[in-house]
């Protein structure tokens, strides 16, 4: 078992795709700069689905050429269909990552489709992605619990983490889409996975929203996970950039770690 974590950045996707403030390209660009200047290698820095239904996303083109110039980074955008993946590619894709849910509810909610139907739109992205030598990775939300279906049973989570491997992503993450999760139903969820895809080919995705993040993602790392979505290397630098895009959106970090950080650089002037 690897003593090492890797970490891959969700930032610029997740972190700003439900704000309602509209970022600019510039100011896009500006804060994965900064994000790899903190020591983050791995960056989702967009998502090609429909500006209408998602304008913080818009323009990700941009902002994935805009980074381009970044050697020391690999950087990744989410992609829905075969006509997101043409403009990723357009723009230089070289990772893509594609969605499904172990939720029928959210999956017509948040896509207006079943996760079968969500899956046979996956499939020529991925055949196309394997011809053009481009990694997809996939990802598997409300693992833990839907705000429409309630608890997701973890079969219905190793069943589609299976599908995708099987699809050929080369990675599959968890995630917590509400955070929801307990240390004990993280470790339920992770071994059922585990069964069916290797947990060194697994990542988790959890959320904080009920404060259980922390201790949820140490229960994955006794499970063997060694791949976690958001955190920082640099914290100086992090919180740097964390405080400059959260003027930007207009209000405070929710970050207790970029909290407690500000209050004590506050206490010190």
């Amino acid at each position: 078992m690897s003593d090492s974590v890797r970490i891959i950045e969700m930032g610029p996707r997740d972190g700003l795709q439900n704000e309602k403030t509209p970022i600019s390209v510039e100011a896009r660009i500006a804060f994965v700069e900064a994000l790899v200047a903190a020591g983050l290698s791995t960056v989702e820095v967009g998502a090609f689905v429909s500006p209408k239904a998602v304008p913080q996303m818009a323009s990700s083109d941009q902002v994935l050429r805009g980074v381009g110039h970044i050697k020391a980074a690999e950087f990744h955008v989410l992609v829905p269909n075969e006509k997101g993946y043409d403009a990723a590619r357009a723009a230089g894709a070289e990772v893509v990552s594609v969605f499904a849910a172990a939720s029928e509810g959210f999956s017509r909610a948040n896509i207006n489709c079943s996760i079968a139907e969500s899956i046979e739109r996956f499939k020529p992205v991925v055949a196309r992605a394997k011809a053009d030598g481009v990694k997809v990775r996939g990802y598997i939300s409300c693992v833990l619990g839907c705000p429409f279906d309630g608890e997701i049973k973890p079969k219905a989570v190793a069943d589609l983490a299976r599908t995708l491997w099987d699809l050929g992503c080369y990675e599959i993450s968890l995630g917590d889409t509400i955070g929801v999760g307990t240390p004990l139903k993280a470790r339920q969820m992770l071994r059922a996975v585990a069964a069916e895809v290797a947990a060194d080919k697994l990542a988790m995705h959890f959320h904080d929203t009920y404060g259980q993040a922390l201790a949820n993602l140490y229960a994955g790392m006794e499970e063997g996970v060694r791949v976690i979505d958001s955190a920082g290397v640099d914290m100086e630098k992090l919180l740097a950039a964390t405080n400059a895009v959260s003027q930007l959106i207009g209000r405070p970090p929710v970050s207790r770690v970029a909290s407690a950080l500000n209050a004590k650089k506050r206490a010190a002037k």
